[in-house]
């Protein structure tokens, strides 16, 4: 009989975001394959968590995947874990889910924790429809997935790191005009959880004078429909009768 692999979110900030069926399902498991089991092992010593580790991350997982898949359909129960947040969000994930779906092992991922989200809500930004960008290629493509998004009409969420948020607001204001609103959330459920909203062009000057650190995502709105303008078909027509 086949095993069966659990997605498990861990906090993004606060401990005390971890939910209790996380714990019950970190506890119960043969195996919890660990983005870095040196960080993800504080979250488990915190909770008393014992189960076996193992590294799990972007540079193994193509060759670990398959070894994985094998031991789910052994019989194994595991749990997949990433440093903070939902695995396969901007963290490894995806392709060991894809696999479990491939050979027909039972996938189940748990609600909780991820930055985006409370960011997403927070920016005051619409957010009944959205797009998620992640993390932006840092060189190859960046300059034409940005002229991409320059008219995008939904709301657009990326992940940034604080030494290059300076550049990537100031290449957004550059293509989508730096009137346009945008927010940029940082240290989400942390101590200095922190959201400034503004134009593109406001923030490129506050995080100029004020240099950023932690976590950051970065909100920005989507196009605004051009106004709609009515235009009579008849006018020239009109013109020419006048002089006759």
């Amino acid at each position: 009989m086949a095993g069966k692999l659990y997605i498990v979110p861990t906090p993004v900030g606060n401990l005390s975001d971890m939910t209790p069926r996380a714990i019950e399902v970190l506890n119960s498991v043969d195996l919890i394959l660990a983005e870095d089991t040196r960080t993800s092992g504080v979250l488990l010593k915190h909770f008393g968590i014992g189960t076996p580790t193992r590294s799990h991350h972007k540079f193994n997982e193509h060759e670990a995947a398959a070894s994985v898949v094998e031991q789910l359909m052994a019989g194994k129960v595991m749990a997949l874990i990433s440093d903070a947040g939902t695995p396969g969000i901007s963290d490894p994930g995806f392709l060991l889910s894809r696999e479990c779906r491939r050979h027909g092992v039972e996938v189940e991922t748990l609600p909780g924790a991820t930055a985006f989200v409370p960011a997403l809500v927070n920016s005051g930004l619409p957010c009944d429809r959205f797009v998620f960008e992640g993390f932006l290629p840092q060189k190859k493509g960046r300059q034409s997935r940005l002229d991409q998004l320059k008219d995008q009409p939904l709301t657009m969420v990326f992940y940034e790191s604080p030494l290059r948020l300076l550049k990537t607001l100031q290449q957004l204001a550059d293509v989508m005009g730096s009137d346009r609103e945008a927010s940029v959330v940082r240290e989400i459920s942390k101590l200095h959880n922190t959201t400034h909203n503004g134009t593109l062009g406001e923030l490129v000057e506050y995080f100029t004078a004020n240099a950023p650190r932690g976590e950051i995502v970065i909100v920005v709105a989507g196009r605004a429909p051009e106004a709609n303008v009515k235009v009579d078909k008849y006018a020239a027509f009109k013109g020419k009768q006048a002089k006759v």
